[in-house]
């Protein structure tokens, strides 16, 4: 069916991510763990090893990588603190957190049309 002449089309006609936003927050979900990492820190600080932990099959090299882009991007602030032996935790900064909606519909598509019952009230 055709849009009406009254109808503006809302897509670009070439989808770059410096362009649209589609393509550009497809870049960042669509990036091989980072929704899993963005997930698990959405409830709160961790640590490398916990991170590592529950992104079973991420080798640690992988997931310093993704740390260090995420960071680089302003989604991830990495914490260190002066501590025997020193701690450093991760945590999402405010645009991080602006992720979570779309972490939420993930597990509601998931819940709802891909049998992942896990975490279902």
């Amino acid at each position: 069916m055709a849009a009406s002449a009254d109808t503006a089309r809302t897509m670009l006609p070439v989808h770059q991510a410096g362009q649209c936003s589609v393509a550009a927050t497809g870049e960042i979900v669509g990036s091989k763990w980072t929704v899993l990492i963005v997930h698990d820190l959405s409830e709160g600080p961790r640590r490398f090893t916990a991170l590592e932990h529950a992104c079973a099959g991420i080798s640690p090299r992988t997931l310093a990588e993704r740390l260090r882009w995420l960071e680089a991007e302003g989604i991830v602030v990495r914490r260190s603190y002066a501590e025997s032996p020193p701690r450093v935790e991760y945590e999402l900064t405010e645009k991080g957190d602006a992720l979570k909606p779309i972490i939420d519909e993930m597990r509601r598509f998931g819940h709802d049309w891909l049998g992942c019952d896990v975490h279902s009230a």
